[in-house]
């Protein structure tokens, strides 16, 4: 890498980990990564007046179908935005540029399989088929307000179904394509879906995955379902049962399209489930306006669309990432958005290097464990594939500076690094693309339109360089808009903690250069490879199991994945009659998980302990069990603890 660095912040405390970490130099920009219109454009609009006065210049950048008269009402638990106007999130994401004649010809998607074809879909093309799909959906009976599934992997059909949703007001639900028969169920159910779009099966790692076989199965749990749309990803045929439709019949069937309704930007448009701390799923909900007015900003300012550029955003469609930057903020840009199917290392090792070069990639977004995935690969390798790439962005969990080194001098190209949640519905504080320095490991400042502070547990401002609970002081357009029929879990998990504002559950420090750095979760909340997972979902899976007394699941770090969980059981006596026999069960126990939750959920060991370190109130204390994985012994408080002994007994079973 070639810039200069800058080390602004005070000496750090060689005895504290956390003032070497923001110690890292900030980074000011060499002139082959600068982008002097961006830095222009980024000083008029932060020195417009106000959060409210930015989403009105980012309101105006899109196409509505009526006006609106006030920017924003209410406060930061009851926020609106834009009333009175009307908007369609698939008119400004694909009509708008299909009637173009300067863009309908553009690349809107480009896909490949993980097997290898390649498909590719312009905005005039995309355009007829959302409007056809769109129509083939309301003859079978989907409303606007009604929940369609979307149940699949990466496929150009993934969009189409996403945005045949937008154009009628369907409410559409991504379902992770890794999911089992249970994680889909329950979400169907929460949601009450009317209908399900899904691929017959996917590739991953050069296996068939059952996708209609397991939706088969979960549907005799879900009666709101009338309809599933059945799309023949592997081409072998399917045979349909009752209420399924093939994909190619439904698009027939609308042939003569239908146009985009008006819609309130308030409207519900995006229900996301993110299981929190508990283990109840939470029907997150982005509204129409507010979910394309933020994604728009988010594509904007973090990668931005230039001639040329082929984005690839290497990530999963269940992953909000996916939509946000692929799905709708990317194509909202304008952008040339590739697509890929299956594993990153499958059939080789090359594949991330292969699919860059193929597609003439530019730009590519993905999660650190992508990035410590090719580091793993070597440097030899990576040189055999000179890419040009001009930008890799990262986000979904922690970016450690030996990443981020490895990175940029690899490639020659910004790493920005970006956080942001389920519920903030984009990322929103990162330096932005071609316009603001960086440094190893933080996430920059907070883009235009977002405020947060720092605090205490009792509320109060920290000052920089010490940890504390990080909070959104003011609402912006998509910031979640309450929990699937559940508004008072909203107000309460999101706002109850700290009145007046957002906590994010997240432990966060200020810099003394400003910068923000993020520092994990508050809650039992993990990141498996940059899909996001409470632990207390694989808990229910693993005591739901005959001979399995007592269970704790805890997230730890891993070099590759970010993070993995790990398993502590007590087993029933009966099941430790021979090593075998345990065995047998704790294999089974990795096997049920795999098949419930899916492939992401895996646990990486299972620990057989008979105690468990538990507070006077019979509270599992997980911290104790993760700090015996990472650092071999406590490293906090154990007075709470009713039974000390209890530790040595899982300390004994770690070193087993």
């Amino acid at each position: 890498m070639s810039s200069s660095t800058s080390q602004s912040t005070p000496d750090a405390d060689t005895n504290d980990p956390l003032a070497q970490l923001i110690a890292n130099p900030l980074r000011p920009l060499p002139p082959h990564w600068t982008r002097p219109g961006r830095v222009a454009e980024l000083e008029h609009v932060r020195s417009l007046s106000g959060a409210d006065e930015y989403w009105e210049w980012v309101a105006n950048q899109q196409r509505w179908m009526q006006p609106w008269h006030t920017v924003r009402s209410g406060g930061i638990s009851d926020f609106r935005y834009f009333e009175g106007g009307r908007i369609n999130v698939a008119d400004n994401c694909v009509d708008r540029w299909a009637e173009d004649p300067v863009t309908a010809d553009r690349r809107a998607v480009i896909w490949e399989g993980e097997p290898g074809e390649v498909r590719t879909l312009t905005y005039a093309e995309l355009a007829d088929q959302v409007s056809r799909l769109a129509a083939g959906l309301l003859e079978l009976g989907v409303r606007k307000g009604d929940v369609v599934g979307v149940y699949m992997p990466n496929l150009v059909e993934a969009f189409t179904t996403i945005h045949a949703c937008n154009r009628i007001g369907a409410i559409y639900t991504v379902l992770f394509s890794g999911f089992g028969e249970e994680a889909v169920a329950s979400r169907l159910q929460a949601s009450g879906a009317a209908a399900v779009v899904v691929a017959d099966s996917s590739y991953r790692r050069g296996k068939r995955i059952p996708l209609l076989e397991t939706l088969r199965a979960a549907r005799d749990r879900v009666p709101s379902v009338r309809a599933t749309v059945v799309v023949d990803r592997t081409g072998d045929g399917v045979t349909l049962q009752e209420g399924e439709h093939a994909y190619a019949a439904v698009l027939e069937t609308g042939a003569a399209g239908t146009p985009a309704v008006p819609l309130d930007p308030n409207e519900p448009s995006f229900l996301i489930f993110t299981s929190g701390t508990e283990s109840t799923p939470k029907g997150v909900v982005h509204s129409v306006g507010g979910f394309l007015l933020g994604t728009w900003a988010n594509a904007h300012w973090q990668v931005g669309h230039e001639d040329d550029d082929v984005y690839w955003v290497a990530a999963d469609v269940g992953w909000l990432t996916f939509p946000i930057q692929a799905v709708v903020g990317g194509l909202a840009c304008g952008m040339t958005i590739a697509c890929f199917e299956g594993a990153l290392d499958t059939p080789t090792t090359a594949r991330f290097y292969e699919i860059c070069e193929r597609h003439r990639v530019t730009k590519v977004l993905a999660a650190p464990t992508v990035a410590r995935m090719l580091r793993k690969f070597g440097d030899d390798l990576a040189a055999a594939h000179p890419l040009g790439l001009k930008l890799i962005t990262m986000q979904g969990e922690p970016l450690d500076a030996d990443t981020f080194e490895w990175t940029t001098s690899t490639f020659d190209a910004p790493v920005v690094n970006a956080y942001g949640q389920t519920e903030t519905g984009s990322t929103w504080t990162y330096p932005v693309y071609g316009a603001e320095a960086l440094k190893a490991g933080s996430v920059g400042t907070p883009v235009p339109g977002h405020e947060y502070a720092i605090v205490d547990d009792d509320g109060e401002p920290v000052p920089p360089g010490v940890k504390g609970n990080l909070v959104l002081t003011t609402p912006f357009p998509t910031l979640a808009r309450t929990v699937w029929n559940d508004h008072e879990r909203y107000v309460t998990t999101y706002f109850s903690r700290f009145p007046g504002h957002y906590a994010t559950h997240d432990e966060a420090v200020l810099d003394h250069d400003g910068h923000l750095w993020v520092l994990g979760r508050a809650d039992d909340v993990i990141n498996v490879a940059a899909h996001r997972i409470s632990t207390m979902e694989i808990e229910a899976v693993v005591t739901a199991h005959s001979a399995v007394v007592e269970a704790a699941v805890v997230g730890v770090p891993h070099d590759t994945k970010g993070t993995v969980p790990i398993a502590f059981v007590t087993l029933a006596h009966d099941a430790l009659a021979d090593d075998a026999q345990a065995d047998d069960v704790l294999a089974d126990i990795k096997r049920r998980v795999v098949a419930e939750l899916g492939g992401y959920a895996q646990l990486d060991r299972v620990y057989v302990t008979a105690a468990m370190p538990k507070t006077r109130t019979g509270k599992i204390m997980r911290r104790l069990l993760r700090d015996l994985i990472e650092h071999g012994e406590p490293t906090g408080d154990t007075s709470a603890m009713e039974d000390a002994t209890a530790l040595d007994v899982v300390a004994a079973a770690v070193q087993k």
